[in-house]
């Protein structure tokens, strides 16, 4: 029979519209259609570092279950409003990137070596992506939950052998006259915490930067300055934490308000802007497998997502980019007759695993350890729970840190978590998964099914029409 005049005749065909509309197959390429040869006067490029795909997925089902509407990321996918790729993530000299490499990937356009920032194996430097579009007369910035000086907005911006010179990265930041820089690491700009003691907060406001340094400063800061805003001598507290104590609350601003902030700073050039937002302690909290500094940060990105997607939606002229460099520890939810109610329990907890564990010592009883475990997540341990984890504090050295996932006995406190709340983990470090990316506005056609992470530093000079030899 002729298929045509089978639709045609069959009740099959006569339900087709109805039965085939419902999933809009054509509208994600249709979006991209309509921006088809229009310039992208402005780039945001969200990174959610280290988020694995169950990552993603989690954050959406827990807004789901809790309020009854997903993530803004996803909704995306759900309403296709956007072009969707999958991500090889490889560094040049392993499947499993760093960040280091995975960021030097889209700022210079090639693999290098884990750890080196924009620097080949053999010393090429290659020149980072901020740096073009800062010569091509655009506004540049990055904002990030992590330093700023981190790798991820580090690769965007500099050339660097190795990544944890961060006080080097600071100075190149200067040297560079970036416009918006936004996040933690204190420890590399004031001189009493530099171990070359220079004031590098003295030598930014003398380049005409405002310094700021809590929420309030940033909220009343001028927009017509370029910023630099440090919060925390580190990386920023987790999103849980930061909620669960008004003090951090009312200091430290989160991912969507510096977001907002560096927009509304940026978008008064008429040449446009560029600019990189980064989740970095989901990352982090991976590492640790910290379901609640995971979980919570990355709802805190998808918050910036739509702070985002509000702009670039009514601007019309912006390319924005969300995806992640890497995943990291794979974390999942674990099939159960319990699973709904273990996994809503998290909706409940007050604090993060770093704020439970590094709040216990040696000196620490096993009363202590169920009270402070049955406050923050409402778990009753059980006393050989405790008393295991107590042990991990007796090979404690004295200089332990805060983000010390090594020492601390974080995977066993996930391991308990897991009966509790049934999210599971495959290790604390990255992982070689292609991972998700999503485009929306000019330059989104250009993006195909599955790329290599380098392809993006070529496709926003393509969308933005900027020559690769700025």
């Amino acid at each position: 029979m002729n298929r045509r005049r089978f639709f045609r005749n069959t009740s099959l065909g006569m339900l087709g519209t109805s039965l085939f509309a419902p999933f809009e197959p054509l509208k994600a390429a249709e979006t991209a259609e309509v921006f088809k040869n229009r310039k992208a006067k402005n780039i945001i490029f969200l990174v959610s570092d280290g988020m694995s795909t169950g990552t993603l997925n989690m954050a959406d089902l827990y807004l789901n279950r809790k309020n009854g509407t997903g993530s803004t990321w996803l909704q995306l996918y759900r309403d296709n409003k956007i072009t969707r790729a999958l991500m090889d993530t490889a560094s040049a000299s392993s499947i499993v990137t760093d960040s280091a490499a995975a960021s030097s990937s889209w700022g210079g356009g090639n693999r290098v070596p884990n750890g080196r920032l924009n620097i080949g194996a053999n010393g090429e430097e290659y020149k980072p992506i901020w740096q073009k579009f800062h010569d091509a007369g655009k506004k540049v910035g990055c904002v990030t939950t992590v330093p700023i000086t981190h790798a991820t907005p580090a690769g965007f911006c500099i050339n660097q052998k190795f990544r944890n010179d961060q006080e080097s990265i600071a100075e190149k930041y200067l040297e560079q006259g970036f416009d918006v820089m936004m996040g933690g690491g204190n420890e590399y700009f004031d001189k009493n915490r530099r171990k070359d003691g220079k004031d590098m907060y003295a030598a930014f406001e003398s380049k005409g930067y405002q310094v700021i340094k809590n929420r309030k400063q940033m909220v009343t800061s001028l927009d017509d300055k370029p910023i630099l805003g440090v919060y925390t001598d580190d990386g920023l507290p987790y999103t849980k934490d930061r909620e669960s104590n008004k003090q951090l609350f009312d200091a430290i601003p989160s991912l969507a308000e510096m977001t907002k902030k560096a927009i509304g700073y940026l978008k008064n050039d008429a040449e446009g802007f560029v600019l990189q937002v980064e989740a970095g302690k989901v990352d982090w909290a991976a590492h640790a497998n910290d379901i609640a500094g995971l979980l919570y940060d990355q709802i805190a990105f998808d918050e910036a997502v739509k702070t985002v997607m509000d702009f670039a939606e009514q601007d019309g002229e912006t390319l924005v980019i969300i995806t992640t460099d890497h995943g990291n520890a794979n974390p999942g939810i674990i099939y159960g007759s319990e699973a709904n109610q273990n996994f809503d329990t998290i909706q409940h907890y007050k604090h993060t695993n770093n704020w439970i564990l590094n709040g216990l010592g040696r000196e620490s009883s096993v009363n202590t350890v169920k009270e402070r475990i049955e406050y923050a997540n409402g778990i009753v341990l059980k006393d050989d729970e405790a008393k295991m984890l107590l042990t991990y504090y007796d090979k404690l050295e004295a200089e332990a840190g805060l983000y010390n996932p090594k020492s601390l006995p974080f995977n066993a406190l996930a391991q308990i978590q897991k009966e509790h709340n049934s999210v599971g983990w495959i290790s604390m470090q990255h992982s070689a998964d292609y991972v998700e990316l999503a485009m929306y506005g000019p330059g989104s056609e250009l993006l195909k099914p599955f790329v290599k992470n380098t392809d993006l530093h070529y496709m926003m000079l393509k969308a933005a029409e900027v020559d690769n030899n700025f």
